[in-house]
């Protein structure tokens, strides 16, 4: 049955993870999870999205951790190199801090530094994004950090249905994968069919098409570029919004196909502007499609400084619709 007649599944984001992780553990029974808080005698996560989980598979697949990220890593990756698939939570991005030795000087070099003998298939999952007034040690988007490190894929869903399939992907790919869940969409319901599989890493999504200035971006941001687009509709531009849904390795060709047909780009994203992931694809643009370029690129992002606790500056941080509608309104103005 295809989706055009098939009834679909009102769901949010927190349940398609939830969905994702309990077929991909029917489905292999090498899937483990664990995390602090995992297991349901500690209430299934801290947003409820492993509940149920222990209960249906057990102690010896679920393991609730200390609060050691450190360890909680160490422990995913020997478990990968015995053959399993770990699925690691940590629990805030901003705690990832604290485990950085272990992603990038061991999960994402053992396949280099062992000439392809080891793998490493553990998909790390961690919340975060700026809107609830959590503050600085608990709101930052550091995905730059790890996109910058080779060995690693980096996926940043928007949607419910791009929640469970590129969790899906993950939890089955060779490599270590950060799975980087945004609070802001989290509890946000979206369709998705009653039988979402896989969604291929490293592909984007045109989640609106357009022709006079494209808005490339991802996580809690694809939200506000289509705000941002229905907005300019309304003055007689017409953007398109692609949402990467992975940063590394990025869909280059889809991006470079829509900046090349509306000759104006927008890079828009949650993390601090300063070294942030739009350098790079703004680069790439510049590089690759200088010429044809109506206007230079621009990027939208957080500035530099931590995120801010009062919900006045807090909402000053975040890049907002009307902000990406005005920087829009400015490249169409030069040409």
């Amino acid at each position: 049955m295809s989706t055009d007649t098939m009834e679909m599944l009102k769901m949010t984001g927190q349940q398609a993870v939830s969905a994702a992780l309990f077929e991909a553990m029917e489905n292999d029974p090498k899937v483990l999870v664990f995390g602090e808080d995992v297991a349901d005698r500690e209430g299934g996560g801290v947003m409820g999205t492993t509940r149920g989980l222990s209960s249906k598979f057990g102690d010896l697949r679920v393991r609730s951790t200390p609060i050691a990220e450190q360890s909680i890593m160490g422990a995913a990756i020997g478990a990968a190199m015995a053959g399993y698939k770990p699925v690691a939570e940590i629990m805030l991005m901003n705690f990832i801090t604290v485990a950085m030795d272990m992603i990038v000087n061991h999960a994402a070099k053992l396949r280099f530094m062992s000439g392809g003998q080891s793998q490493v298939p553990i998909t790390i999952r961690t919340l975060t994004g700026a809107g609830w007034q959590t503050a600085g040690q608990h709101s930052d988007h550091y995905e730059g950090w790890f996109a910058h490190t080779a060995g690693i894929k980096v996926v940043a869903p928007a949607t419910p249905a791009d929640y469970k399939g590129l969790l899906l992907s993950a939890i089955q790919d060779p490599d270590p994968v950060l799975f980087i869940e945004n609070s802001r969409t989290m509890f946000v319901p979206g369709e998705i069919a009653p039988d979402q599989g896989p969604i291929p890493l490293g592909k984007a999504r045109i989640a609106q098409e357009g022709s006079d200035v494209t808005l490339v971006t991802y996580s809690g941001m694809v939200a506000n570029c289509l705000a941002a687009a229905t907005h300019l509709a309304g003055a007689g531009i017409s953007a398109e919004v692609i949402d990467l849904r992975t940063l590394s390795p990025w869909d280059k060709d889809t991006v470079l196909a829509s900046v090349e047909k509306t000759g104006r780009a927008i890079v828009v994203h949650e993390a601090v502007r300063h070294f942030g992931p739009g350098a790079e694809i703004a680069a790439t643009i510049q590089e690759d499609l200088f010429g044809k370029l109506k206007a230079p690129v621009r990027r939208l992002g957080a500035p530099y400084c931590a995120v801010p606790f009062a919900k006045v500056l807090e909402d000053a941080f975040l890049v907002q619709p009307m902000d990406i509608a005005e920087a829009a309104k400015e490249l169409r103005a030069r040409g």
